[in-house]
């Protein structure tokens, strides 16, 4: 069993796209010859295109914050899943806890953009997680099992490979909160466990489980020494190349 570890940069809505292309060409230098683990870049859809160009040949792959499950149709606003793999995104993010939170984002949704990525090639990012009332209230097992179960809904286990999950306590995103090492490492179990229970122990052991929620380059070590947690989907310690390579060389 061998797990590469995967570090992804959510860029969120900041950076125009000339932000975006000198935040990427000043990250290349910094992470020039890593190969521990894959990076992935996810930059807002209108700096798809540039950042893309920027990182073309570097081995750092560029993914999509979101996309709609329908491959067209009439949907003001969204983007679908071929035109991001027609100009080369790889990745996408699904599930974010603040498209659940601002945009009504449901598990039924998420699982129909798994779907979809799923059958165009796309690396699909699955977020889920806890808010810090249902951690209070000792749901945390419930919640996890019931995404996990609702987001792997109809999806068969040959299918099943590509898939990436993270693990993001909502309460820890942009709070400067991060939970404990071992608090993770626990979630990243159930999560394992789950995924073992709907679709098989050889793809649990296989898939990787990401932690987020305000890694930053001062927690990263303590957080992916955890044998459960396969990476990272970084938020504000993103913006910066200097604090991303930090956490990327940790």
């Amino acid at each position: 069993m061998s797990r590469k570890p995967l570090i992804a940069a959510n860029w969120k809505m900041y950076k125009t796209p000339a932000e975006a292309r000198a935040c990427a060409e000043a990250l290349l230098p910094l992470c020039l010859g890593h190969s521990r683990d894959e990076i992935v870049i996810c930059p807002t859809a209108v700096s798809l295109s540039v950042v893309l160009d920027t990182l073309a040949g570097s081995g750092i792959a560029v993914g999509a914050q979101n996309m709609h499950f329908a491959e067209e149709g009439a949907f003001t606003g969204e983007i679908s899943a071929p035109m991001l793999t027609s100009i080369g995104v790889t990745h996408v993010i699904l599930g974010h806890s603040e498209r659940r939170q601002y945009f009504c984002e449901t598990d039924q949704t998420v699982n129909l953009k798994l779907h979809t990525a799923l059958s165009h090639g796309l690396t699909p990012i699955v977020c889920v997680g806890e808010v810090l009332a249902e951690r209070d209230g000792g749901l945390t097992e419930e919640v996890l099992t019931r995404q996990i179960d609702k987001a792997l809904l109809n999806i068969s286990p040959d299918r099943a490979s590509p898939i990436v999950i993270a693990y993001e306590p909502v309460w820890a995103i942009g709070t400067g909160k991060t939970a404990t090492p071992e608090m993770a490492a626990e979630a990243h179990l159930l999560i394992r466990s789950e995924v073992a229970r709907r679709l098989s122990r050889e793809i649990a052991d296989n898939i990787r489980i990401l932690y987020g929620g305000s890694v930053r380059p001062d927690n990263a070590s303590s957080l992916l020494s955890q044998p459960e947690i396969d990476g990272a989907l970084v938020g504000g310690a993103s913006l910066k190349p200097e604090s991303f390579a930090q956490l990327v060389t940790y």
